[in-house]
């Protein structure tokens, strides 16, 4: 194929969502005394809050998290309705509440946050940071079943895609009914179309397309995602050019708990994600993916495209110990996986701070070929990505219905409609086994290093096949689904440990964890011994991954000024190392 894919990278300054249904019962309070002249408890304020302050009287839209629950309402709360809150933001305004995190997010002056951080139920404060949008070969890729071969194909499950808008694309149609699998539909930011950017269709469309339109006779390529009849939730928080921020993707995940029960949701795709400012235990999204998590719904994130950058690249709430992160494969455009290698743009762990061991899994996600939002931003910008008939037909004109892109956002619903396969054919599974079972039964085998050259610059990129780069190994679908294995305790990734002393790295495993209690899941049984050829909870002594760096990745990753300096909005090409190609 000689179209180049298009690296989805959401590095740019969301607009401000206008979420403003909290503010009719929001009662806010100006707070008088001598407050602003108290001492500051900067463990209180992330770090690029703090930097924002040097301007007292500029406005910060941040999000601030309480110990305990915000809300104190003493009147009847109606069935569906916010509830009320006293909040004392100083003069600010409440945008938006999140009961799933114990947190507002809301606006202010920056002179006033040093004193609200002062306040003793508040516990944590950050910006409203911005975030971004991070088939054939690909089921091949990943061994999943053919079509008419399996019962399995997410019928009844509910996958809430977190994202920018679903077109209604024929491919999304139930072959049964004919009617839409886009059963619930919510924008958190506005819009004109059903999907103004085009990424979310075409992560649907990996997900849960049916492959109607390419299914023609003769067809060369039949364009068919993984869970052809899962049902799927249309939760729209990126905007036309592809920005949201933190409020809106939370306020997105809390939706999907409320719509749990309603719609069986029992999967969340987040192909998104934005540089990691904090541990995962204080950062807003990341606690919102473990409310997620703990409402039983198995979680799914994009690890993010800076690979190319080096270790310690993982992407915000890819770093979320809980969920599963993806990292992405290439096809290399063949049907057997024997010769499918990484992308080298694939963002590797250890994670920032905390050190986690990430990615979980890799999947297909180089030059994918799925549904096309006609209109949007991405069809526009890259018109050579647009497939038209002639690709699975031997038709030569025709309206297209595809559309070429890369990246890990497109891996990342290669795992979710996985997960809807399992969930379909038993759905009693907690998300800890699925993802124990996704880890265990993929791939081991790989090379001990490839080589990619980047397309455009000519510039060339080793990478090697390590725990932090494959995570457990690649998606096989088949296995996955021939497995009943169930665990019955935390299957959260563990951290890691690096000493200069051995030049080795290990595991580091809690007293809670499935790896360390049973020998069925041990690190040495679930990541494989290519990736710990040196025990069972010894990762390895490759200099190359350590780098020496006391940080873990700060100048390796995000350069020696942190991970801030990757934000720009122009930044697109820099930050992901690709300049808006796929890997060939």
């Amino acid at each position: 194929m000689s179209n180049p894919g298009f690296v989805v990278q959401l590095f740019k300054d969301g607009q401000k969502v206008a979420l403003r249904v909290a503010k009719r019962c929001t009662v806010l309070w100006w707070a008088l005394g001598l407050a602003s002249s108290m001492f500051a408890n900067n463990a209180k304020i992330s770090p690029d809050l703090q930097v924002l302050l040097a301007n007292p009287s500029s406005s910060v839209n941040v999000i601030v998290q309480f110990s305990s629950s915000p809300l104190n309402c003493s009147t009847t709360v109606l069935s569906g309705a916010l509830p009320c809150t006293v909040v004392n933001l100083l003069g600010g305004t409440v945008h938006e509440v999140f009961s799933i995190v114990n947190a507002v997010a809301g606006s202010m002056l920056a002179g006033n946050v040093i004193a609200l951080s002062n306040q003793p139920n508040v516990s944590y404060i950050s910006p409203d940071r911005s975030v971004a949008a991070s088939l054939d070969y690909t089921t091949a890729g990943v061994e999943a079943p053919p079509a008419g071969s399996s019962w399995w194909d997410g019928t009844g499950v509910g996958v809430a895609v977190i994202d920018s808008g679903i077109y209604g694309h024929p491919d999304l149609l139930s072959t049964r009914s004919g009617k839409s699998r886009v059963i619930y539909r919510q924008s958190f930011i506005g819009g004109i179309q059903q999907d103004d950017f085009g990424h979310g269709t075409h992560v649907a469309g990996i997900l849960a397309g049916t492959g109607a339109t390419s299914n023609v006779p003769g067809s060369r390529h039949i364009l068919r995602g993984i869970a052809p009849n899962a049902n799927l939730l249309d939760l729209r928080v990126l905007d036309q050019n592809g920005d949201s921020n933190d409020s809106a993707v939370i306020a997105a995940i809390q939706t999907a708990i409320n719509l749990k029960s309603e719609y069986n949701v029992r999967v969340i795709n987040l192909s998104l994600g934005r540089p990691i400012y904090e541990t995962s235990s204080l950062d807003p999204l990341c606690k919102a993916v473990a409310a997620a998590w703990n409402s039983g719904i198995v979680v799914v994130i994009a690890a993010g495209n800076l690979g190319r950058n080096g270790y310690s690249t993982i992407l915000s709430p890819g770093n979320s110990p809980s969920a599963i992160t993806v990292g992405a494969m290439k096809t290399m455009e063949t049907y057997t996986r024997n010769d499918d290698l990484i992308a080298s743009y694939s963002s590797k762990g250890p994670t920032y701070i905390d050190m986690t061991v990430k990615p979980d899994i890799v999947a297909p996600g180089n030059l994918v070929v799925s549904l096309l939002a006609p209109g949007s931003t991405l069809a526009a910008a890259y018109p050579q990505n647009v497939i038209g008939p002639s690709y699975y037909s031997s038709a030569t004109t025709g309206t297209p219905e595809y559309m070429l892109l890369s990246g890990t956002s497109m891996a990342t619903p290669v795992v979710s409609g996985t997960a809807a396969l399992m969930l379909q054919k038993d759905p009693t599974l907690s998300p800890d086994t699925i993802k124990a079972r996704i880890m265990k039964t993929a791939g081991k085998t790989f090379p001990v290093s490839s080589v990619a050259t980047d397309p455009t610059t000519g510039d060339t990129y080793v990478s090697y096949y390590d725990t932090f780069t494959v995570g457990a190994g690649y998606l096989n679908v088949a296995a996955v689904l021939a497995d009943y294995e169930v665990t019955w305790l935390s299957s959260a990734s563990p951290s890691s440990y690096y000493n200069p002393l051995s030049q080795q790295g290990h595991f580091v495993l809690p007293l809670t964890s499935n790896w360390l209690w049973s020998t069925e899941w041990s690190p040495d049984a679930v990541w494989g011994t290519t990736e710990l050829p040196n025990g069972s909870t010894e990762i390895w002594n490759a200099s190359y991954a350590w780098s020496g760096s006391p940080t873990w990745g700060t100048s390796i990753a995000w350069g020696t000024t942190g991970p801030s300096n990757t934000s720009s909005p122009s930044g697109t090409s820099i930050a992901w190392g690709t300049s808006g190609q796929g890997e060939p």
